[in-house]
């Protein structure tokens, strides 16, 4: 399998990793794959929109469950615009994430998978998305699981038959590269006393969207995992609920996405929730700030970084106070 995988990064990588441009030249192979791809075309002619975006994952068996338009609540609320367009959506084939969640629970941390989309000034459409390598480290999946290496290969076919004749490009940033997830996780011993899970799980919840959203964070899609994918495929009795939010601040991605547009491919970040039949625990998790930081190249943008890390600390916070 490690053979496989190794000759499908070489196949992935054998594509031109260029800038955006009329003619492109393509620089030396980066040393290592970075966690961000972004995949550029130009786009003169107006002919790639976010709808045949939406589309072209469409067919490739990549469903589109939230595509927002960042741009309209950034000019209400911030006047500037950095891009012409600027998208941030979520993505997902079903029958993969069961079968990843099925033998990784922790792969509810990209559940859905993130991507930002965006045209700028110089009239180029640009779609960031998490490499293979990204999915892999941030859950603590084994690189080479084969139903992952399957959803890393459906990605390219969506950006390649979203973005014809598109390459991918060095994001050009000092990017570092962990080796570890970087995932924040929490544990909460449960006691029911005859209340039913279904019932603990809709006050919990409830209780968490009213402390999150009145600081200013959105909650643009949620996923009854357990109804949406395990039932369907008759996998019951092993959750007695597995769901997942989708999160977003626009004062934090606003100032973000000026100088990394493409950190939408971690943006919205997934928080999955979910207990087990027969334990007395339920698990909780996202995927830590620190992904963004060190995968895209910020470092150096202080206002960025400061804004990244007061927000993980208001979930940290909130969930800290609800699980104790």
């Amino acid at each position: 399998m490690k053979k496989i995988y190794s000759l499908m990064i070489v196949a992935l990588m054998a594509i031109s990793i260029v800038g955006c441009s009329e003619a492109p030249v393509a620089p030396a192979k980066p040393k290592k794959i970075q966690d961000v791809q972004v995949f550029s075309s130009p786009n003169a002619d107006g002919k790639i929109t976010i709808k045949s975006i939406e589309a072209a994952f469409d067919g490739v068996g990549l469903e589109i469950p939230g595509n927002n338009d960042m741009n309209k609540p950034f000019g209400l609320r911030f006047k500037k615009l950095h891009y012409k367009i600027y998208n941030l959506a979520m993505f997902i084939n079903t029958d993969l994430t069961f079968k990843l969640i099925k033998k990784y629970p922790s792969f509810g941390a990209l559940t859905p998978l993130t991507m930002s989309i965006w045209e700028g000034k110089e009239g180029c459409m640009n779609i960031a998305t998490l490499t293979i390598n990204a999915m892999a480290r941030s859950t603590g999946i084994p690189v080479d699981d084969p139903d992952l290496i399957a959803y890393g290969e459906l990605i390219h076919k969506g950006l390649a038959l979203a973005i014809p004749g598109g390459t991918f490009k060095d994001l050009g940033h000092t990017v570092k590269f962990p080796n570890k997830t970087l995932a924040t996780n929490f544990e909460m011993e449960l006691d029911l006393d005859g209340q039913s899970p279904e019932d603990f799980i809709e006050e919990f919840e409830a209780e968490f969207e009213g402390e999150m959203e009145p600081i200013g964070f959105l909650l643009p899609n949620y996923t009854n995992v357990q109804e949406e994918i395990f039932d369907d495929r008759g996998y019951t009795g092993v959750y007695d609920f597995y769901h997942t939010y989708s999160i977003c601040k626009f004062d934090v991605i606003y100032p973000v996405s000026e100088k990394h547009p493409e950190a939408g491919a971690w943006a919205p970040c997934s928080f999955y929730l979910y207990k087990k039949v027969g334990e007395d625990k339920m698990y909780l998790g996202f995927l830590s700030v620190d992904n963004w930081i060190t995968t895209v190249g910020m470092t150096e943008d202080q206002e960025g970084t400061k804004k990244l890390r007061e927000a993980q600390k208001f979930i940290e916070n909130i969930i800290n106070e609800m699980t104790e």
